[in-house]
């Protein structure tokens, strides 16, 4: 959820409002991003972010809620996500109970009881079904979190919720939003989604930032790191992504927490023993840790090095 502190904000009535929204929530964008969210809100659509694990596709989701003061509701997918999880199921318990009630009181009437019992008290509300209702202060933010991990009958099932924000309910008839929640949709691309469901939404593809801008996403992130350190980490980053054939290449979040680590062990520069034994907090597969360590470590940071020779503060 945002924070419900956060006061209620009007929507924003333009590109260089949306930039300023995401830098309240403390989040480093590029214009292109602000203005694809800008179109996104004005028009009610909802916005497929596609990028490579870890590049900062959720905080979107999040910084919005937040900026906005308005409720976050997040499904997170992942691989056999049915309806009964994503949208709504029956509370078979109360409903079994209410039975027995009406039977053990003499009741009959089985239309009568039929339609109790399919009633909305009985109803179970997963995420899907909480976005269509209005929050306060406006519609929700509803954060589809990495698509890619479920199978396409879901993505099949998303499309009415995503072309006219409304669910089907067999028992009840069909519940619309009164207004379309800001809807922001993920994905790691492990698997590509379905053209039918990508023509409903505006697309972004979220990259890798560069060097200036995650620089500028440490001082936000990890303040209590030093300036020269901070300049270290994202250039041996930087040499990481481009210059090696890594099996998962480190995103902002590992970069912010390498630099926290780094804080930790009160270091205000990086060397080779140093780099070696915190590769784990930068790199989450084995290969990937054995492929830079040692030698190419050494390397990188050499190179590192002579770059920023001569350079104010380092």
């Amino acid at each position: 959820m945002a924070d419900d502190s956060a006061a209620h904000c009007a929507l924003p009535a333009n590109v260089d409002e949306t930039l300023e929204l995401l830098k309240r929530g403390q989040y480093i964008g590029e214009r292109s991003l602000a203005t694809v969210l800008f179109l996104a809100i004005k028009l009610g659509r909802p916005l497929f972010l596609e990028g490579e694990a870890g590049v900062g596709k959720t905080e979107i989701a999040k910084v919005l809620a937040n900026a906005l003061g308005r409720p976050l509701i997040r499904l997170q997918c992942y691989e056999g996500l049915d309806v009964n999880s994503a949208v709504y199921e029956w509370n078979y318990a109360r409903q079994m109970m209410e039975i027995r009630l009406a039977e053990a009181a003499g009741d009959r009437d089985r239309e009568r009881l039929e339609s109790d019992i399919f009633s909305k008290r009985f109803l179970i509300e997963r995420p899907l079904l909480q976005a269509l209702r209005p929050g306060i202060g406006g519609a929700p933010v509803l954060l589809i979190d990495e698509l890619d991990r479920t199978d396409e009958p879901f993505e099949a099932f998303l499309l009415e919720l995503l072309s006219d924000f409304q669910v089907s309910i067999p028992e009840l008839g069909t519940i619309k939003a009164a207004e379309a929640p800001i809807t922001i949709i993920t994905s790691n691309r492990t698997r590509e989604i379905h053209d039918a469901l990508k023509r409903r939404c505006l697309y972004h593809w979220v990259d890798y930032p560069n060097a200036a801008r995650e620089l500028e996403i440490l001082k936000i992130k990890a303040p209590g790191a030093a300036d020269a350190l901070s300049r270290q980490i994202v250039a041996f980053i930087q040499r990481l992504r481009h210059g090696n054939d890594l099996f998962k290449l480190p995103g902002v979040a590992e970069t912010i927490d390498w630099a926290d680590a780094l804080t930790q062990l009160d270091k205000v520069a990086l060397d080779p023993e140093t780099i070696d034994s915190t590769l784990g907090v930068l790199l989450k597969y084995q290969d990937d840790i054995q492929k830079i360590q040692g030698s190419e470590a050494a390397r990188l940071l050499d190179e590192v090095k002579q770059d920023m020779v001569g350079l104010p503060g380092v």
